[in-house]
This record gives structure tokens, sequence and C-alpha cells, in this order.
């Protein structure tokens, strides 16, 4: 399984942006997924996971209400709508899966290149 993000840029406080995480590869056996992000000097942290069939998402205190995460199975794409951005919500943002490798009889995590987003204030 391969991730792609894309879809980060600089935008001003209080605007909007919408990240891309594109899977290819396996997909089948990609199960959970999620975007992490990470901040200069600081840890990277998750901020959204969603489940495999979308039902079911949790979301980092610092982002609910603002962020909305969402997937389309039949794209192999997941999505970050990110509204009202904060310039502390500047970081790398990074997409990754849980999928299955049979090779290995284990779910092993994936993750993409990851994408900036920098918020200006």
């Amino acid at each position: 399984v391969q991730l792609v993000e894309s879809g980060g840029g600089l935008v001003q406080a209080g605007g909007s942006l919408r990240l891309s995480c594109a899977a290819s590869g396996s997909t089948f056996s990609i199960n959970a997924m999620g975007w992490y992000r990470q901040a200069p000097g600081k840890q990277r942290e998750l901020v959204a996971a969603i489940t495999s069939g979308g039902g079911s998402t949790n979301y980092a205190d610092s982002v609910k209400g603002r962020f909305t995460i969402s997937r389309d199975n039949a794209k192999n794409t997941m999505y970050l709508q990110m509204n009202s951005l904060k310039p502390e919500d500047t970081a790398v943002y990074y997409c990754n899966a849980v999928a299955y490798y049979s090779d290995y009889r284990r779910y092993l995590e994936v993750w993409g290149q990851g994408t900036l987003v920098t918020v200006s204030s």
C-alpha cells in the first residue's frame, strides 16, 4: 500500500483547506485510516481517525468542530476538511493507514510523505 497526500499550502487564519490522501496498491487490505500532524519541535500527534467503512470517527480536542475526516473507498481516497484554521494548526500533515500484509500475517501501519500546511496570522 502506498499513500500520497496533497492539498497543503499557505492560508490565512480563519481560512480553509482540504487535504487528500490517495491510496494505491493493495487497497483492499486497508482498515482504519487517519491524519497525523507534526509541528516544528513537537511530537507527531493524531488529528483525526476513521474506521474502514467510515461509520466512526474521532478527533483531537484541538480540532473538534473545525476539521472533518472522511473517506471514499470507491476512490481509495481519504480527506481532511479543515475550516477556521489557526496559526497553531501549522504543521506537516501525514496520512496513515492500517493495512493487512498477508506475507507477515499481521496489520502494519503505512505512512504518506506528508504535506505542509502553513497558517499565517
